[in-house]
């Protein structure tokens, strides 16, 4: 997957978290799992976050030797 493409998916991985934050703020009832859900989707874009920047320094790490 190019870089493109994975910070594409961060981009939409937090804009369905803020969503979840949104609803949360309208459902008390249910803010505690929606905001829950919000924190998955968080932890989703950091992870693809990594794995692009781990990527990126495994390409350069060559160039540098």
């Amino acid at each position: 997957m190019n870089g493109h493409a994975i910070l594409e998916n961060v981009r939409r991985y937090r804009g369905i978290a803020s969503l979840y934050r949104q609803t949360a703020a309208f459902r008390p009832g249910q803010s505690w799992s929606l905001l829950e859900q919000a924190r998955e989707w968080e932890a989703r874009a950091l992870s693809e976050l990594e794995a692009y920047f781990a990527t990126r320094m495994d390409h350069a790490a060559p160039l540098a030797a």
